[in-house]
């Protein structure tokens, strides 16, 4: 049995009863309508009654259309709401309209016009509603722009930001310089209900100390030299949204009190100040540094550590997911090459094996750095060179690279008698890789995306293997 399309809800705010009762009787068929009496009333049945249209009168006894139409607009949302007037009613209707009215009908009314007004306003807001939808999505889609790779530990931390995002945690993010804590941050504020407010960040060691304290909370004009004027901190500007706290464990000592009791209370008092300034705001916070050492020299308070450390987001290396940078190569080509005005789309086989063979100490921003004067310069041959002069990370061994093993394959068997067992092992993985691809999409007709998924990559990282690899339908 088909269910039956749920009546959209009208609330009629009227002190004459024979308006409801006029409505209800021409128009029950198609909407659910209920009534108040007096203003009063009103605004307490749009909390309890959640009317998706409120037909409010202007001229009523107590609290008029208008104030109640003024204290809806304080609330965090609030239905449409159209203005109902007596003739004569001119300046009021003007300004019912300057406070936000969708339009206003004027009484005795035609059950016949009214219902056109209302089905008017009711298209137009589920319009508005599809296109916030859509740009929700949009924005949701593009939280990742920035999160290129879809190995093991990059699908974990997209995992915990999903999860995370919608809550009000705070969430300490750490990892590397270079490995896209303040795209994390971003991602986590755009998946969030605060994505419609402001993303504040705010970088902790590129202030100077005796600075931070009037920049995170403002100042008081007269509070020190040169503070002419009353100035508002990043807290404040941040309110209902989003302040990105940045290289958090270089936070002065005599700031961290401060910080915490924002954290706790929701509140603080400008640098000169004496009163205490509420806000609404949410918390990222990131650190490349080693907070537990700060909490044993007593660099960082431990109170503060924990109440951070709400939901910790740890961020791999780019060394820890090397599959990940063929993928990364292609972005930032395609990124610089548009910049540029340049045509390197693609770099060899040959490079992407010295690429994923590097350890990168910089990460991301160094592989971006690099791929960059690549397409400047327009000659890929200059990476030998600058992975030469970049240095491996301190401590870590180059990795075995699948891709330049499949390279090895087709050594001669003099040449792979002298391979290192590093390269024996991954020439072996290699082409065993190229194999069980091979075969995959042999057995689905080489339907892309269907081998993709038996094999459980992405289908971008299969197509790069099949390049790689030389594969095609023909052999």
């Amino acid at each position: 049995m088909a269910k039956t399309k749920e009546k959209v809800k009208i609330l009629v705010i009227d002190d004459d009863p024979k308006v409801s009762w006029i409505l209800t009787e021409g128009l029950s068929s198609k909407f659910d309508f209920v009534s108040a009496r007096d203003g009063i009333e009103g605004i307490q049945m749009v909390s309890t009654e959640k009317p998706e249209l409120i037909l409010l009168d202007i001229k009523m006894p107590g609290m008029s259309g208008l104030e109640v139409l003024e204290k809806l607009n304080k609330a965090e949302s609030r239905p449409e709401v159209i203005m109902v007037s007596g003739h004569g009613q001119t300046q009021s209707v003007v300004d019912s309209i300057k406070l936000g009215a969708a339009e206003f009908v004027n009484k005795p009314f035609d059950i016949q016009e009214i219902e056109i007004h209302i089905n008017g306003v009711l298209e137009r807001n589920h319009l508005r509603r599809e296109v916030r939808e859509l740009r929700t999505k949009l924005e949701g889609e593009s939280a990742y722009a920035g999160f290129i790779g879809d190995s093991g530990p990059m699908l974990k931390v997209k995992s915990i930001i999903e999860q995370v995002a919608d809550s009000e945690l705070t969430v300490l993010i750490r990892g590397e310089s270079g490995t896209g804590k303040e795209i994390a941050a971003r991602s986590l504020h755009q998946l969030s209900r605060r994505a419609d407010r402001p993303f504040i960040k705010v970088n902790c060691a590129a202030i100077p100390r005796d600075l931070l304290e009037a920049e995170l909370f403002g100042y008081e004009k007269g509070a020190f030299t040169g503070a002419h004027k009353n100035k508002q901190g990043r807290f404040e500007v941040a309110d209902k949204g989003t302040i990105f706290l940045d290289e958090i464990g270089d936070m002065p000592l005599e700031l961290q009190a401060k910080l915490l009791q924002v954290l706790e209370q929701q509140e603080f008092v400008r640098v000169g100040g004496i009163h205490n300034i509420h806000v609404d705001v949410r918390i990222i916070c990131a650190t490349n540094r080693n907070l537990e050492s700060g909490l044993r020299e007593r660099t960082f308070r431990d109170d503060l550590f924990y109440r951070l450390n709400e939901i910790t987001l740890p961020l791999p290396t780019l060394r820890e997911r090397p599959e990940d940078i063929p993928l990364l190569v292609n972005h930032f080509l395609e990124k610089y090459s548009n910049v540029y005005r340049k045509s390197l789309t693609h770099l060899s086989a040959e490079v992407i094996n010295q690429l994923a063979a590097f350890t990168w100490p910089g990460n991301i921003r160094q592989l971006e750095n690099m791929i960059k004067q690549v397409v400047v310069r327009d000659d890929e041959t200059i990476i030998g060179d600058l992975i030469a002069t970049s240095g491996q990370h301190p401590g870590v061994p180059a990795m075995p690279n699948p891709y330049s093993a499949a390279v090895a394959v087709s050594a001669s068997s003099g040449e792979e008698d002298s391979l290192s067992l590093k390269s024996r092992i991954g020439s072996i993985v290699a082409r065993e890789e190229r194999k069980l691809i091979g075969e995959v999409l042999n057995k689905t007709n080489w339907n892309r995306r269907k081998a993709a998924e038996i094999l459980e990559i992405s289908y971008r990282s299969l197509l790069y293997k099949i390049k790689d690899y030389n594969l095609n339908s023909s052999k």
